[in-house]
């Protein structure tokens, strides 16, 4: 999934295609799914805008890995609802967002693998931090003011952060994204389990960031010279 504009980042391209440590951030993505899983398909949803400047990135990186190529929607659900019409059925589909490149093939294969005896797989992080809850809201100056949500308590115990990929068997997923748009569906496992499909569950990767601001990249950044190094 790259199909977003990533105003966040600042910058004068949509983030997935920064330049990370020599190569697009979306090349780098895709490079970790085809060390994974060699005879993987890859449906590479893209700006309608950026589709021909996507295949000259490729071409001048010399990055020849073949993919189906698909023009994203209004929001990242019409996306990968456009993408999933590109899969047959009876395939295991794998949702990424195209700006976590850090990703290891180990999370990829191990997932893969799980598929065997589930439904849909989720990877999670459990939270760290201490949460509240607040809501964010103007203040007559026009400037943004946080407040507690007065009765509201939140068990970190019992709070993870869901990541990509998210994988399901082809049929599960086509039939859960024939549903209207909701607006309480942020990611694919909230698209799967209004459908009542069964959700497992894996550790995921603390690397595993989806690269959104500047913050992120440089984290990136930080990440692979370490590994560089060693």
């Amino acid at each position: 999934m790259a199909a977003g504009h990533g105003s966040r980042m600042g910058a004068a391209i949509p983030k997935q295609f920064i330049e990370l440590e020599g190569k697009p951030i979306l090349q780098r993505t895709i490079e970790k799914f085809a060390y994974a899983v060699p005879d993987i398909k890859v449906v590479t949803v893209l700006p309608k805008d950026y589709v021909e400047g996507w295949k000259s990135l490729c071409n001048q990186n010399n990055f020849y890995f073949p993919q189906q190529l698909v023009e994203g929607g209004i929001t990242r659900f019409h996306s990968v609802r456009n993408a999933l019409s590109r899969i047959p059925d009876g395939a295991l589909v794998a949702i990424h967002d195209g700006v976590r490149p850090l990703v290891t093939p180990e999370l990829i294969r191990r997932m893969f693998e799980r598929m065997s005896r589930e439904r849909a797989i989720i990877p999670v992080l459990p939270s760290v931090d201490t949460l509240k809850a607040v809501r964010a809201e103007k203040d007559q100056d026009g400037k943004t003011v946080l407040h507690s949500i007065p009765g509201v308590v939140l068990d970190r115990s019992e709070i993870y952060r869901a990541q990509t990929p998210q994988i399901f068997h082809s049929e599960d997923i086509k039939r859960a994204y024939e549903q209207a748009y909701d607006t309480a569906f942020t990611d694919d496992a909230s698209v799967a389990e209004k459908m009542n499909i069964p959700l497992s569950y894996i550790e995921g990767e603390r690397y595993n960031i989806k690269i959104t601001t500047k913050d992120d990249l440089d984290f990136a950044k930080a990440i692979l010279s370490l590994e560089i190094m060693v």
